[in-house]
């Protein structure tokens, strides 16, 4: 994503949160960014596919940071668990998303709900997965149920934390306690067999999904645009980490944990530039790619 885009995102964002999204119209995004229609129209085929566009870099940024998480810790790690949980709190908090999510609920749109409803499923799909890394392979069929007890214990732990006048503590805080519940609610489900979402239920939800898997051969692709597009003289500790990426990706055999540290370092040489977003963008394609390879 280049940085005129992504300031057309800005503006769109601030504007669906002060207007209302239903209020805002595209000839606003047009004046508050100062571009024309033909540029708007070359970016996005509508105010929907904008909004999209906002809630999808959510969900890079959150993935990201999430991934970040893990470097040299144990899947195993509740804390770690707590934290990445927690990530996606503390975004929509710092972007202000939770009237977003008000608005799209209230809209009647059947295409943003949609994409509402399917951020949801990963959301669900992905804790699921954590949740059989801390609780073990025992844990795998009932994970999905475990998830769903999770968030739902979370969303009346946090609507009662936003309405208390005394601070109940922080994010993380807040996670752990109910994480602490599921040492109680997880062996339980186990031990009684107890499952709801059954395989027919994951299978039928796993398909509406179909999330994009990137390969070796398209981050490399990425990295080079990149990489060639920077001046001479512009970051060398960036251009560094490029030419290693490149490198061990290139490799017969990766080093997957090499590529993790210095994926982290890449988004750090490039935080607070230009190139920041895009250089997050690579990153999230490059942790999509070891995940896959994790994954077998």
């Amino acid at each position: 994503m280049n940085e005129r885009k992504r300031q057309v995102l800005l503006t769109a964002q601030r504007l669906f949160i002060e207007k209302g999204f239903s209020a805002t119209s595209v000839q606003d995004i047009l004046e508050g960014s100062k571009i024309s229609k033909g540029t708007f129209y070359n970016y996005f085929t509508s105010k929907n596919e904008c909004l999209v566009a906002i809630l999808e870099y959510v969900n890079e940024e959150t993935f990201v940071r999430r991934r970040e998480l893990l470097i040299g810790e144990s899947k195993q790690d509740k804390t770690i668990l707590a934290r990445q949980i927690a990530v996606r709190m503390q975004i929509n908090r710092e972007e202000n998303l939770f009237m977003l999510f008000e608005a799209i609920f209230h809209s009647g749109d059947q295409e943003l709900r949609d994409f509402v409803k399917k951020n949801h499923l990963k959301e669900l799909f992905w804790l699921s997965e954590r949740l059989a890394d801390v609780y073990g392979e025992k844990a795998s069929p009932y994970a999905l149920d475990g998830a769903a007890l999770l968030l739902g214990m979370m969303q009346q732990v946090f609507h009662i934390w936003a309405a208390a006048s005394n601070n109940l503590g922080d994010v993380e805080t807040l996670v752990m306690y109910v994480l602490r519940q599921m040492d109680s609610i997880i062996p339980s489900i186990i031990s009684n067999k107890d499952t709801l979402l059954n395989e027919d239920v994951v299978r039928s939800l796993k398909r509406s999904l179909n999330s994009r898997k990137y390969s070796r051969d398209h981050v490399m692709e990425q990295l080079n645009g990149f990489a060639e597009k920077l001046s001479d003289e512009a970051n060398v500790e960036g251009k560094q980490c490029i030419h290693f990426l490149w490198e061990e990706l290139n490799a017969e055999h990766p080093r997957i944990y090499l590529i993790e540290t210095v994926t982290r370092a890449f988004t750090n040489a490039f935080t607070g530039t230009t190139d920041e977003l895009e250089a997050r963008e690579i990153a999230s394609r490059l942790w999509s790619y070891v995940d896959t390879v994790n994954n077998g």
